[in-house]
């Protein structure tokens, strides 16, 4: 196996996209007139009336088509009839609560998901991230910094949907990454499922082999610019990625830190 990183790039990216539930709006076809823009679809979950009608009226007055479900129950149900560019989760919901759904969520979706949450301890938005989320907002929230996460998120989806470097299949050190499907295929062929957010990360890693890569670059690489982000955030995630991708998680060969830095994808 040669020590290069090998990018490959899709053909018919954008239907493979719409089974990971990336915004399904554009007309590819070269020299084909551009097609009305379909408006990207939130599903927003959550068991208050007023949080609901809330969230709902400022991403309806943005653009956006808006689906609502009580309850994690309901909205696993409805999952499974549509397919949303985005879930707007609460946690403390009766039943099947938010971090649960998440679970079943990233079981069967590759979907992005925010949590919009009263429980705001650091404890809570690192299980959230932990669990697959992509985002972690703590209620009470400014409308302004909601609509914010939310474009930040479908942006980074959409650039994933319409193809870049990004988007492109890579190898590194026998590590087969996909991320239209968010799969890696490790040497032996075993294959772990990645979370959108694991998947960019690793990606960017893979990419850029042998480098450090500071805090801030792969927070603006994988979460976009000017996105601040939470304490340990990176670390979360990492911890993540070195479960499974990692023979010792504790002795990561691949996945390493730089003490006082940032991250280094490293080659056999």
């Amino acid at each position: 196996m040669s020590n290069a990183v090998r990018l490959s790039g899709h053909s018919g990216s954008s239907s493979q996209a719409l089974v990971s539930g990336a915004p399904r709006r554009y007309n590819e076809t070269v020299g084909a007139p551009a097609l009305p823009q379909e408006p990207m679809r939130i599903l927003v979950v959550d068991d208050d009336p007023p949080s609901v009608k809330m969230t709902a009226f400022l991403l309806r007055e943005e653009g956006y088509e808006v689906l609502t479900a009580p309850n994690g129950r309901e909205a696993l149900r409805l999952l499974e009839r549509e397919l949303p560019d985005l879930v707007l989760l609460d946690v403390m919901m009766p039943g099947l609560d938010g971090f649960e759904t998440l679970k079943q969520i990233r079981g069967r979706y590759g979907i992005p998901v925010i949590f919009l949450s009263a429980k705001g301890e650091t404890a809570d938005r690192v299980m959230g991230l932990e669990l697959g989320a992509d985002d972690y907002l703590a209620k009470p929230f400014e409308p302004a910094e909601l609509l914010a996460r939310v474009k930040a998120v479908l942006r980074r989806t959409e650039a994933y949907a319409l193809g870049s470097d990004a988007a492109d299949r890579i190898e590194a050190a026998g590590i087969r990454l996909d991320p239209l499907t968010n799969r890696a295929e490790l040497p032996g062929g075993r294959v772990v499922e990645l979370t959108p957010i694991e998947c960019r990360l690793l990606h960017c890693l893979m990419r850029n082999a042998g480098r450090v890569l500071t805090h801030d670059q792969l927070l603006n690489s994988v979460w976009g610019p000017n996105y601040g982000g939470y304490p340990n955030q990176i670390a979360v995630y990492m911890r993540r990625l070195r479960t499974k991708i990692e023979k010792n998680p504790d002795e990561p060969v691949h996945l390493v830190t730089v003490r006082g830095v940032g991250y280094r994808f490293e080659m056999d």
